[in-house]
């Protein structure tokens, strides 16, 4: 039975606040290109909250802190090679992706990207790019239905069958209406309460628990283990989670920000301000669950829903410690964080299906009004079938989100830096790396290896192949040469 109370309130305020946004934006989209960049007018703050917000999905505020919480700070070596990543992508991708997409046909879509700036007139590179796109999308935003259902279970005492239907319906509504820009509006809000929630929450359990010193004084008598660092890691281990920035470089609902951001000059401020942005939040999922793992066990009767599921130490803690009003605030944290990312992978998806396939093969000549609504309806059907896939409620959002990371990571993050930075790379060196580097996320996912993140090998793998295949074949075109040069002419001179 649907439970009325202030915490419930304060989180439907919060829906009808971003459903609201997307109306307003359904006011500046007159075209498919606006609905899939904005017609690429993103300032540095948008930008920078925006990449921020799109890639923190729900395992930020529950993934992030319930590993912490049942392995202690070992867990922080992802967070660190998140934030390093994160910076090498502004410095290496953003200022070039956003040039080079521009004079590539002003192309909207990643595949669109890799098809003119290689010259495929086949559609082979197309085809298979957008294959991918649709393939880890469709499991990544099958987290964020999860992770969605996890909180409208826990808000109002749903089922979880009721919950996943719910939750993925509130994001469905703002990015069917309004596309990029309500996505991109709504994601710079989403950032900052994600960033607030994320230092509120640790701060106000590490007080009750007594203050930071006796925090950690409760941590070391449970395990000093816990604040060893590398406690249970072996250096494969370390690897693997360190290894996670390396998905920046391929993650499609980021890269889309650079695209289109108004000026390749904003990107310097805006990259300031995400790496702050991610600093703090990625510091306070950390804490979250480590001072949760002490106000729990020096409360166990509290925490029997923490006991079945770690991932819900966040959840559980704001509605304990704080006033419903603001309790509801802060869960709306964790819905701005789902809704963030989920949005940018629905419209990715969309704009996929609508730009690779019915745009470019089936439908050529269609005008823009066709396209937008074509777009739209592409949005409802990625959405439902990855509500089917996230129907299963002992779905663990973070393992999730690992696959899908290290796909894109591994098929996109070395062809990106590659066309970006070699001229010498060809057509059938982007294909190469693509195919090889899906393939062994695939394989290497089902016989975990070592112990080794999937997406090492399929990094590595994947340059090694754009390397071969592109000096055993013919030189790239003229033309090819002149825009590589131009791009760089034109970044440098910024």
């Amino acid at each position: 039975m649907f439970n009325w109370n202030p915490t419930a309130i304060t989180f439907i305020g919060y829906l009808v606040l971003m459903s609201a946004l997307g109306f307003i934006a359904w006011y500046y989209t007159r075209n498919f290109n606006d609905y899939v960049l904005g017609g690429r007018r993103l300032g540095a703050v948008v930008t920078a909250l925006s990449v921020g917000a799109s890639d923190m999905s729900g395992w930020l505020l529950m993934g992030v802190p319930g590993a912490v919480y049942v392995s202690g700070i070992s867990e922080s070596w992802m967070p660190i090679g998140l934030t390093i990543g994160t910076y090498l992508n502004w410095k290496i991708v953003a200022a070039r992706l956003r040039v080079y997409t521009e004079v590539e046909h002003n192309a909207l879509t990643l595949p669109d990207f890799f098809t003119h700036r290689f010259g495929d007139t086949s559609k082979l590179l197309r085809i298979i790019a957008a294959t991918v796109i649709l393939i880890f999308f469709t499991i990544y935003c099958a987290s964020g239905m999860v992770a969605g259902a996890r909180l409208f279970e826990n808000t109002f005492n749903l089922d979880y069958g009721t919950a996943v239907w719910i939750g993925a319906a509130a994001t469905i509504l703002y990015v069917y209406i309004g596309g990029f820009l309500a996505v991109s509006w709504t994601d710079a809000i989403q950032a900052s309460l994600m960033c607030a929630a994320l230092v509120i929450v640790p701060f106000v359990v590490m007080n009750d628990v007594g203050g930071y010193t006796a925090s950690m004084d409760a941590v070391r008598s449970i395990d000093p283990k816990l604040l060893n660092i590398l406690t249970g890691q072996s250096f494969i281990g370390v690897v693997s989670l360190m290894a996670w920035g390396l998905g920046y470089f391929g993650q499609p609902h980021i890269l889309v920000r650079f695209m289109a951001t108004k000026s390749i000059k904003a990107l310097p401020n805006a990259c300031r301000i995400s790496i702050m942005w991610m600093i703090f939040c990625l510091t306070g999922a950390v804490m979250v669950g480590l001072f949760g793992l002490v106000y729990f066990t020096q409360h166990p009767d509290q925490g029997a829903a923490v006991v079945q599921n770690h991932e819900r130490v966040f959840i559980v803690l704001s509605q304990i410690l704080f006033n419903p009003w603001v309790a509801g605030i802060l869960l709306s944290a964790i819905l701005a964080a789902v809704m963030s990312t989920l949005s940018c992978q629905l419209l990715v998806c969309s704009s996929t299906l609508t730009q690779d396939f019915y745009r470019s093969i089936l439908r050529p000549g269609a005008k823009q009004r066709e396209l937008l609504w074509f777009g739209r309806s592409m949005v409802l059907l990625v959405a439902v079938v990855a509500i089917i896939i996230a129907q299963d409620p002992n779905s663990l959002v973070l393992s999730l989100v690992s696959y899908a990371w290290a796909g894109f990571g591994a098929a996109f993050g070395p062809v990106i830096i590659m066309s970006l930075w070699w001229k010498r790379m060809t057509r059938n060196g982007a294909l190469a790396g693509m195919v090889v580097g899906a393939a062994t996320v695939l394989i290497w996912h089902q016989f975990a290896w070592f112990g080794l993140y999937e997406i090492v090998p399929g990094f590595l793998f994947g340059l090694v192949a754009i390397v071969v295949f592109s000096l055993i074949g013919e030189k790239p075109s003229e033309q090819m040469e002149k825009n590589f040069d131009f791009v760089v002419r034109t970044v440098r001179g910024a």
